[in-house]
């Protein structure tokens, strides 16, 4: 018996014809994926093949269990095709979003369905070992509890912040402890094939293929979170620069302060627009004696994090939204610079601060007016998030699924 398709896609030594029948049946996976169900003329139109070629190459599939013959379907006259499409339960991926205080792992199939959530896991992200012994165990807990077969999960695609190189496998922010790539560490603790993204990155993927973005192409995702992050698409492809460190947006040196940012540097965005400098002005003022619900309610001042501020303003706390608002006019003038420099379609403000939606989309879009051309701002929307917490995950199921099938 040959070879099946992910047995051949994962092997070293397929070479000449074999080679060239794997990257044949990608193209017709990735029609599918990409467009739906279709009919043996179609792909013969769209991937420049005789009838037989495509008969042979759908056949293979349909064996392996990847391609279904859906029946026929009603036609114009003569006579009726048969219509083929992806089987969605042929294969899985998992994607883990990893944020500062939980994580979320989602499971999605081959036609890019979500099929199990699990959202706002305990975590605490810290750069220790113990750490990553911890966000290894969640996962595996969380594939334990699945029904399908292991061998249906062909890869995992993990989130974090900071600088990672995709293609190598190496986060430099987090969990950078010996020589050998973090995505090889977790993936022989797990057992899974395992790619890491940024998670801005990953989020914006998710967004673009998934969520709010319809016919643009040239999209800025903003991910407001603890820090600042910016995945960058440009005529529909995720943009990395060279080694997969684009987007430290949160690092521009926009403000004349003696804050240090968490990356050693003083003036950063970050230090006056994202969700930690939220948290320190609303202390400072609090301690400055203002008043806010979360003092009323004989919280520490200490203890208090960004999420319960998020709520604060969700609930009509006047402090919240004030700072909200600074924040707001902060990250606009960002922006405002972003716009001038990429000429946008569409800019969408994601991440946990997004979930204030008017208290702070409104000061951005103020500031954006007052800080970018305004030839240049009339072309470009602003757009909240669609898909919230689940852009991470979706983005993450999406990417380790394109990179193993190499779909476009």
């Amino acid at each position: 018996m040959g070879k099946t398709f992910f047995e051949e896609l994962n092997s070293e030594n397929v070479t000449g014809v074999a080679y060239k029948n794997v990257s044949l049946k990608k193209n017709v996976i990735s029609y599918f994926a990409n467009v739906g169900n279709a009919t043996i003329a179609d792909l013969c139109k769209e991937l420049n093949l005789s009838a037989p070629k495509v008969t042979a190459l759908l056949s293979d599939l349909i064996l392996d269990g990847l391609i279904k013959d859906y029946g026929k379907v009603e036609s114009t006259g003569g006579r009726k095709p048969n219509l083929y499409g992806l089987v969605p339960d042929s294969a899985f991926f998992i994607g883990v979003d990893i944020k500062q205080n939980h994580i979320n792992i989602g499971l999605s199939d081959l036609q890019k369905n979500l099929i199990k959530v699990s959202e706002k896991l305990p975590y605490h992200l810290d750069n220790n070992k113990e750490s990553l012994e911890s966000l290894c165990s969640l996962i595996i807990d969380f594939i334990n509890e699945l029904t399908i077969p292991k061998e249906k999960l062909l890869g995992i695609g993990i989130n974090l912040s900071g600088r990672i190189n995709y293609a190598t496998g190496y986060s430099y922010s987090f969990f950078y402890f010996n020589e050998e790539p973090l995505s090889k560490i977790i993936e022989t603790k797990i057992g899974i094939r395992v790619f890491l993204e940024n998670d801005s990155k990953s989020m914006a993927y998710g967004e673009f293929s998934a969520g709010v973005v319809g016919a643009e192409k040239n999209v800025l995702f903003l991910n407001l979170d603890h820090g600042i992050g910016l995945g960058i698409l440009i005529n529909g492809q995720l943009y990395y620069g060279k080694s997969g460190y684009s987007g430290e947006f949160g690092h521009i040196p926009l403000f004349d302060n003696e804050i240090i940012c968490h990356c050693g540097k003083k003036g950063c965005l970050e230090t006056e627009a994202s969700g930690w400098a939220l948290t320190r002005m609303f202390k400072e003022r609090l301690l400055e004696g203002s008043s806010s619900i979360l003092s009323q309610n004989n919280a520490s001042t200490a203890a208090l994090k960004m999420e319960d501020i998020i709520n604060a303003a969700n609930n009509d706390d006047v402090l919240a939204i004030e700072l909200i608002a600074r924040i707001g006019e902060n990250l606009g003038r960002g922006i405002a610079l972003l716009i001038n420099l990429f000429n946008p379609e569409l800019v969408i403000l994601g991440g946990s601060l997004a979930a204030t939606e008017e208290y702070i989309r409104l000061p951005i879009k103020s500031a954006i007016n007052k800080y970018s051309l305004s030839l240049v701002n009339q072309d470009t929307n602003l757009k909240m998030s669609k898909l919230g917490e689940r852009a991470g995950i979706i983005g993450a199921c999406l990417l380790v699924r394109n990179r193993l099938l190499s779909l476009s």
